[in-house]
């Protein structure tokens, strides 16, 4: 027999109902909730690309054909790409191949990151910026700068 403290068994009957919780279960669940914050926090530009990047495993992978929204971040080959135009994925339009649609996060600590070509204004690279391309460094001349290294508005660095 059980009893309430406070109550005698002759007091007003009341069911006590004890229901079993698997921990392990709602530890998998808050994980899984904490995931999906995380990610909608990077999407917002709440989280830096740096830790964004050392978290890359809960961003989903990039598939098609999925329609994604300017600011989506999507993981192929191991790297993160950013969406930055609302569009309807299709099979060729891979993010690294479709520049005017995906940039890749870059790691703002990597000091000579990889050049993307931009695809307008809203990627463009800033006077100062410095990149790598064909196995050489260059630092952008000129700000909303758009051309390819070596062709205008770089300058090669050969320290």
């Amino acid at each position: 027999m059980y009893g309430l403290e406070g109550k005698s068994t002759t007091d007003d009957l009341e069911l006590v109902t004890l229901a079993f919780v698997d921990a392990g279960a709602l530890a998998v669940e808050a994980t899984a909730v904490q995931s999906i914050l995380f990610v909608n926090a990077a999407e917002a530009g709440e989280v830096d690309d740096v830790t964004a990047g050392e978290h890359a495993e809960l961003f989903p992978e990039w598939s098609f054909p999925v329609a994604y929204k300017a600011g989506n971040i999507r993981r192929r080959n191991g790297q993160l790409y950013r969406c930055l135009k609302d569009h309807t994925s299709q099979e060729t339009w891979t993010p690294e191949d479709a520049s005017s649609l995906w940039v890749a996060v870059a790691d703002p600590a990597e000091e000579w990151p990889e050049w993307s070509q931009p695809g307008g204004d809203y990627d463009a690279y800033a006077k100062g910026d410095k990149v790598s391309h064909s196995g050489k460094r260059w630092t952008s001349d000129v700000d909303n700068n758009v051309w390819e290294p070596g062709v205008y508005g770089w300058t090669e660095v050969t320290e």
